[in-house]
């Protein structure tokens, strides 16, 4: 029973990690990387697909990419698909490939992109806390309940605390990691 809520809550906040690893992703650098597109879906037959389904997405020279679709009809409904996502993207399309150029950042976008960064690291670091909070109610409800002694509630909320403790330091060095890349020219 206590060690179902522990496994339960670290699935939870590994989720919570996976979470904020997705949403750096879209948080763009001045450097090109293919994961940038991972948000960027194409409608394909009816369907919304995602685009790295649909095409190969290679980086050019380090500040461009190069998106090769593999069906040559689909480069027009890829290039809107890029222009009508939220990235601030310029796609050109050359008949068999699309460029998207990625401009240099300004040190204004560099302070706010960092700042998106921070406020997504800071919603990991409560969604955390949130699930350490839900487990320890359990605890204590079971406790209440005398289904556990106390001492057994204790050592739970003591085990929970260190896996607390490891996802919030793992934020931490993701969003570390993050705001260095966006800050460095």
């Amino acid at each position: 029973m206590i060690d179902e809520i522990i496994t339960d809550a670290e699935k939870r906040m590994l989720k919570s990690v996976a979470s904020l690893e997705e949403a750096f992703k879209k948080i763009r650098t001045g450097r090109a990387h293919p994961s940038i597109l991972d948000g960027v879906v194409v409608s394909y037959y009816g369907a919304d697909t995602p685009l790295n389904q649909l095409a190969n997405v290679n980086v050019e020279e380090g500040r461009s990419l190069v998106i090769s679709p593999w069906e040559k009809q689909l480069i027009g409904e890829i290039e809107k698909s890029i222009l009508k996502s939220d990235l601030g993207l310029n796609p050109s399309n050359n008949g068999d490939t699309i460029r998207v150029p990625m401009p240099p950042l300004t040190e204004e976008t560099r302070r706010e992109y960092t700042k998106q960064a921070k406020q997504e690291a800071e919603n990991a670091r409560v969604a955390i806390r949130n699930i350490r909070r839900d487990a320890n109610s359990r605890f204590k409800d079971f406790e209440k309940g005398r289904d556990i002694s106390e001492d057994q509630q204790h050592r739970a909320e003591e085990q929970i605390q260190k896996l607390t403790n490891k996802h919030i330091a793992a934020v931490e060095s993701a969003y570390q990691v993050k705001e260095k890349d966006l800050l460095s020219f």
